[in-house]
């Protein structure tokens, strides 16, 4: 990182030392502004250095090696980011340090970019003994966005630097600011089918039902009626009442009203899901890698060139070398998706990404999408899937084994653009989960390719086949649970692996051997890419005719015995949500967690044909679109009060108004528990589960996008389109 304190700034600042700490009362009546100050976790997150300055957590401090040589004070420094300053406020600025000289160095609290107005200021003389500091100060600046930082550059000798208990308190607004939530009256802001399930969520403290009206455009009420008292939501913690206006059905654009206050608008209609499919679908053109992103396609803002084709500054996926310890060659990896917002490609995440796509079509039929292969004698959806497919096959090697993953060598910061990535490619080991993955999704290629290209299905399953055997012959390949440059996707049970696997294989040749190996079924749990046993039952779902009357029967019974959990889950929540984890915390991609919820919902459907599936499955999606504790939607370009910031290097306007907001129809991950990036943890402390979501690029843990995020709200919005209410 490069940043710089311009000396011209006014300092309104003193530097003391002081080895008293602030009293109780005083440390209640402030807000800590840092994270992190004391490293007892042995992490040095979210604290960045130099990059002429290495640092390090070492003995519970952070400890870094400040250069000889440099020629200003910028030169060297530890820092960070995200620190709010509000114009007026008083700032205190603690912090202990030691070295291995006697040194002067600068702790600043500033802007983070020009003209780099730096409020707070002071020295302080490190000692070989360690001292404790107070740094005081009035902001003049009102920046939600600065930096702490301790400059050291200017040194005529090395000398090692380490910092502790660092504290910056100050500022009346708490962390994370006074949420604005809108509307209490909580729609789908896309809006309902005529034909389907109309309800909405009103936060309120009334005990007694409440008169609520539907509004056309004109303001004219159109229909009214009175809600029900829900009571207390435990994961959003708000008391609620449910509005069901089941029974209108005109077409045109509504709110709806529950005394003075008004929902946002939303539309009623038989077309409603129509564009929305085809942008969920867009999103894996917008992101394929080795290929240019045309503007014919997706418009002049979201064009760009090719990434990772080995063109300067990239070093490319044509020819990519495996990572230290991996094997001796190098593997042509090129094509695929980038699996989220950095330029990874997995074959855990891409597998069940491509795999959605294909259900999609045989669940749904096809739709026309904005691509080059449009009109080709594949369905588009298909077409959009085999660019995922063949960048999978080209990740197995002779012996049938799959490697688990190619990414950069390091992590890369954000904004950048897949082209001007400048990161050396790495080629990490086989693993047997990438391998079954690749058997799964390559038996269901093959039986569903081959009505269009038989030759290119023959291929699917003969590397099906190949993976299968060489699964068996090394089953506990695992994954390393490593994350430089990328993400681990670690996994050390693969039993449900091989179990989707087997039920893919018997679908696709109809041998009985690969049935008796179908050992998991479908469970609360539903599926993830790294819990993949339910996926064997949906496998046999589409061939359920192959079965024998006792076996359909059990599988209809376990389908529909976890539809009813979630349907019971959906009308116990406050909110449309299917999805109600056991431990109560919202997990990372929590909204992918209601999609595939909602997707199990639909197949219970297409097993009994009873509406109560269908209309739980469609109504999941009010969840998604707005109807929740946040009153977001969380597919960008779709509802007045959608996401568009998502964590992604090329869709980063909010870091470069140069660059695109994200595509429409791209699904945020969504609330999160775990609160595990700087933006969610500075923001976001004490968060009931539903409200854990921020929409900031910076917040990867809440707010990021993923291939197989997105193959979920494919699905479910095919679903939707396709149904006819």
């Amino acid at each position: 990182m490069t940043f710089r304190w311009r000396m011209a700034c006014a300092l309104t600042a003193v530097a003391v030392t002081l080895p008293a700490l602030p009293s109780q009362a005083e440390a209640e009546a402030t807000y800590e502004r840092v994270l992190n100050g004391t490293f007892d976790g042995g992490s040095k997150e979210p604290w960045w250095s130099s990059e002429t300055t290495p640092s390090r957590v070492e003995g519970g401090r952070l400890c870094a090696d400040v250069p000889a040589g440099t020629a200003n004070p910028w030169d060297s420094m530890i820092g960070q980011n995200d620190i709010p300053l509000e114009n007026g406020q008083p700032y205190k600025l603690s912090f202990t340090a030691v070295a291995t000289k006697d040194v002067t160095i600068t702790a600043i609290a500033q802007m983070s970019g020009p003209p780099y107005t730096t409020p707070i200021a002071g020295s302080a003389q490190v000692t070989t003994a360690p001292r404790t500091f107070e740094i005081t100060g009035t902001s003049t600046i009102a920046e939600p966005k600065s930096q702490i930082a301790f400059q050291m550059g200017g040194a005529t000798e090395a000398y090692t630097l380490c910092l502790d208990d660092i504290s910056f308190t100050g500022g009346v607004i708490p962390p994370g600011g006074v949420r604005d939530l809108g509307s209490p009256v909580r729609v789908n802001q896309l809006g309902y089918l005529p034909g389907g399930p109309k309800r909405a969520t009103i936060v309120t403290a009334a005990t007694r039902p409440l008169a609520w009206r539907l509004l056309d455009a004109a303001g004219r009420a159109v229909a009214t009626g009175v809600t029900r008292v829900h009571g207390d939501d435990a994961m959003s913690g708000d008391h609620v009442h449910l509005a069901d206006f089941t029974g209108y059905r005109a077409n045109g654009t509504y709110r709806l009203a529950v005394g003075e206050e008004v929902s946002e608008p939303f539309e009623i209609s038989k077309e409603l899901y129509g564009k929305l499919r085809v942008d969920a679908l867009a999103y894996f053109y917008h992101n394929r890698s080795g290929t240019p992103i045309e503007a014919r396609y997706v418009g002049a803002d979201h064009a760009r060139p090719a990434g990772h084709l080995g063109v300067a500054p990239n070093q490319g996926d044509l020819d990519v070398p495996c990572a230290p310890g991996a094997c001796d060659y190098r593997m042509d990896v090129r094509g695929g998706w980038y699996d989220a917002g950095d330029h990874g490609k997995y074959v855990v995440n891409g597998a069940l990404a491509a795999w959605q796509l294909i259900d999609a079509y045989e669940q749904s039929g096809d739709v026309r999408l904005r691509i080059p292969e449009s009109g080709g004698r594949l369905p588009d959806v298909l077409d959009e899937a085999r660019w995922e497919l063949d960048f999978l096959l080209r990740m197995q090697r002779p012996d049938g084994l799959v490697h688990h993953k190619i990414h950069d060598a390091a992590w890369t910061g954000l904004p950048l653009r897949p082209d001007a990535d400048p990161q050396a490619r790495l080629l990490f080991p086989v693993s047997t989960a990438a391998t079954l993955n690749l058997a799964a999704v390559g038996a269901r290629c093959a039986r569903v390719y081959r009505s269009f290209d038989r030759d290119f299905a023959k291929t699917c399953l003969g590397a099906a086949e190949k993976a299968w055997a060489a699964a068996h012959r090394d089953p506990a390949l695992f994954a390393p649970a490593e994350s430089v440059g990328g993400g681990p996707y670690d996994d050390t049970k693969v039993s449900d692996e091989f179990s989707w696997a087997a039920a893919e294989l018997f679908a696709a040749t109809g041998r009985r051997s690969y049935l008796k190996e179908v050992t998991t079924g479908l469970t609360a749990e539903n599926f993830s890419w790294k819990d993949t046993g339910g996926l064997g039952d949906l496998a046999l779902a589409r061939v359920r005719d192959r079965l024998g009357p006792l076996d359909r029967l059990k599988l209809v019974r376990r389908v529909t015995g976890v539809a009813d959990r979630h349907l019971s889950d959906l009308r116990e929540q406050g909110y449309a949500n299917p999805f109600l984890p056991a431990d109560g915390k919202y997990v990372w991609g929590s909204s992918s967690a209601t999609a595939n919820t909602a997707l199990v919902l639909a197949y219970a459907y297409d097993l009994t044909r009873i509406p109560k599936y269908r209309d739980a499955a469609v109504e999941s999606l009010d969840y998604l679109l707005g109807r929740n504790a946040l009153n977001q939607s969380y597919v960008t370009g779709y509802g007045e009060r959608a996401s568009r910031n998502q964590h992604h290097r090329f869709w980063a306007h909010q870091l470069d108004p140069a660059l695109p907001y994200p595509a429409p129809g791209s699904l945020a991950g969504g609330p999160n528990s775990g609160l595990q990036d700087p933006v969610a943890q500075r923001n976001l402390q004490g968060c009931v589960p539903a409200k854990c979501y921020i929409d900031d690029i910076g917040s990867y843990a809440t707010n990021e996008v993923a291939v197989n995020w997105n193959s979920a709200l494919a699905w479910l919005t095919a679903f939707a389109d396709d149904t006819t209410h």
